[in-house]
């Protein structure tokens, strides 16, 4: 009964968080959704394409169930799987990770937690796994890259939120007077700290 728990427990945060991920991209424009929004090129469809690419690699082959969806060899990783080539459309990168969602799906189904996977690019001797690990692993690949789409789509246009129907009206006073609240905060804390000479240690 416990497994079952847990399985259904990661399963319906991994599904929550999915679909939060997708959210990301409701009613941006091509460029927005594409362009990069950090020094290390991080961009909204590239973390959806991303983590598409995850779930389908650790449901697929790491338990002898290839995903049906076309990968390149996880030798021949490039990072081309973070970011949408021009040619590559988003209706395309996200109907992707829809269909990587029911293939892994099934894999969870129909595996129960302790069965036994194989994952070639851990090292040693970490490559010998089961299915309570994956699916720890991928919900935590997924919590992380929806975090960052959090913050990258509340920089763009200051949407934020979980969920579409938690979604509030967007308050700019009140973001401004809050926002201010904790810089006049980080301005005392600072202006009243000891000054710390670069490379020194206190006390010498």
């Amino acid at each position: 009964m416990i497994d079952e728990f847990a399985k259904d427990t990661l399963h319906g945060r991994l599904r929550r968080d999915r679909e939060a991920l997708l959210w990301k991209l409701d009613g941006l424009s091509e460029y927005d959704a594409r362009r990069p929004l950090t020094a290390t090129g991080t961009n909204l469809l590239g973390l959806v394409k991303h983590v598409a690419t995850v779930e389908a690699r650790y449901f697929g082959e790491v338990f002898g169930r290839p995903s049906p969806e076309p990968l390149s060899r996880w030798q021949d990783h490039d990072g081309s799987d973070l970011w949408a080539a021009e040619d590559e459309t988003r209706d395309r990168i996200t109907g992707f990770y829809r269909r990587t969602w029911d293939h892994a799906d099934a894999t969870i189904a129909v595996l129960p937690l302790d069965a036994p996977g194989h994952v070639p690019w851990w090292p040693e001797p970490h490559s010998e796994t089961n299915l309570f690990a994956v699916m720890v692993y991928v919900l935590g690949e997924t919590v992380r890259h929806t975090g960052h789409a959090d913050i990258l789509r509340e920089g763009l246009d200051g949407r934020t939120g979980l969920r579409p129907e938690h979604e509030k009206p967007i308050d700019e006073e009140a973001r401004a007077a809050y926002r201010a609240k904790i810089e006049r905060a980080a301005a005392a804390s600072a202006a009243s700290a000891p000054s710390v000479i670069s490379g020194s240690r206190p006390g010498f």
